[in-house]
């Protein structure tokens, strides 16, 4: 005979089943309570780091940030030092370990052996494994001032022996190192997109913001100036207005001015989102009972209206920046941007544009990685934001 189990279906769901349902339930609840309190911040931040590319973005964003604020300590030599000893050394090898007998951490670098060619009067270099070149953390180096601030001589890595050549990605057509100046190079270019897309924020809020509000007449100006912007071609309209720069500006000044020029060229496109989430908004039962409560024109924009989408100006911001820095990068390399002895991404990849110079120095194009990474990591950036600021995104 075949012994029946005592335990029906429904006892074994009140022992097992039921209390595990009952738990993710209460889960259920907490986190729907959660959401119910929690503010729009909390709500971006959830969505966002749920977008692992945009997690890895905003990484690389703030590491290439603190690469240029931090410019002068990270970067091994001064970047205007050179050498005729050493042009277009190519770069060198760093070795961590020491193999000889015991292995133990020593990082070096060999030196060069050069030689020129009495035909085409070209120098060759070859590695000459015989000079040992110590390389150690935290070195007396040139001194310097850290953001232009804080005094200092240290430096995060360099050799020992300063005459000593340590060249990890290179050195260029005057013998000054590839690395140190793609270091520089960052804060300059880093920079220039953060300011540039300050000021267009501030010309798209206002312009936006009183075209979407007050419409009418008003509206028709600011839109058609607008569209008249938005056709003229970016690149002739650049280099026409960066031609206009005086040959004689310093380099500050030359700098503040490209900035300013990319700032008028850029700010039609936030302009055009402000207008739209005002044209929405200026309706609402909200801004309706504040104009009725008698609150100014001016306290309404600002304190009702602008927070209300806050979250996705930060976004089409973040999502500027990297126009901005290609924008620098491509006045620059055509000789119409900043210009020596300022140092950046776009001056540093104008002495790679001959054929002869790439062929003889391929490491010359490292600034252009150097801009792949940042325009990728702060697009990333900006995706993510944008939809975890879109609230029917999932």
């Amino acid at each position: 005979m075949v012994k029946r189990d005592n335990h029906t279906p429904g006892s074994i769901s009140g022992q097992g089943v039921e209390p595990s349902l009952t738990s993710v339930a209460q889960n259920r609840s907490t986190d729907e309570q959660l959401i119910y309190v929690a503010t729009q911040w909390q709500l971006m931040w959830w969505r966002f780091r749920r977008h692992k590319a945009a997690m890895g973005g905003a990484v690389f964003t703030i590491l290439i940030y603190l690469v240029a604020v931090f410019a002068e300590f990270l970067a091994p030599f001064p970047p205007n030092v050179h050498s005729s000893k050493y042009i277009y050394a190519p770069p060198q090898r760093l070795h961590l370990l020491e193999r000889e007998g015991k292995v133990r951490l020593d990082p070096h670098v060999f030196g060069y052996q050069s030689q020129v060619d009495p035909v085409a009067y070209v120098r060759t270099f070859t590695v000459d494994e015989e000079q040992r070149i110590p390389v150690r953390f935290f070195v007396e180096g040139e001194p310097y001032k850290l953001s232009g601030l804080i005094p200092a001589e240290t430096r995060l890595f360099g050799p020992v022996d300063k005459t000593q050549p340590m060249f990890l990605i290179g050195a260029d057509r005057l013998g000054r190192d590839v690395l140190t100046r793609i270091i520089y190079g960052t804060r300059v270019s880093m920079s220039i997109g953060l300011i540039g897309v300050i000021i267009s924020l501030g010309l798209g809020i206002v312009l936006g913001g009183i075209s979407g509000y007050y419409g009418g007449w008003i509206d028709g100006i600011i839109q058609r100036t607008i569209e008249f912007v938005r056709s003229i071609p970016t690149i002739p309209l650049w280099m026409g207005l960066a031609a206009a720069l005086p040959m004689d500006w310093p380099p500050l000044r030359v700098y503040f001015g490209i900035t300013i020029i990319l700032s008028l060229v850029s700010w039609t496109g936030l302009a055009r989102v402000v207008r739209g989430r005002f044209l929405s908004l200026r309706e609402e039962d909200f801004v309706m009972a504040a104009r009725l409560y008698g609150t100014s024109e001016m306290r309404v924009i600002f304190r009702h209206m602008l927070p209300s989408f806050t979250s996705h100006i930060i976004a089409s911001i973040t999502l500027a920046i990297p126009g901005m820095i290609l924008a620098e990068t491509s006045l620059s390399f055509l000789g119409l941007g900043l210009r020596p002895p300022v140092v950046s991404w776009g001056v540093l990849l104008r002495e790679a544009q001959g054929v002869r110079a790439v062929m003889t120095a391929p490491w010359l194009l490292v600034p252009a990685v150097a801009v792949i990474i940042a325009v990728l990591a702060l697009n990333f950036f900006g995706d993510g934001l944008r939809d975890a600021a879109d609230p029917y995104s999932r």
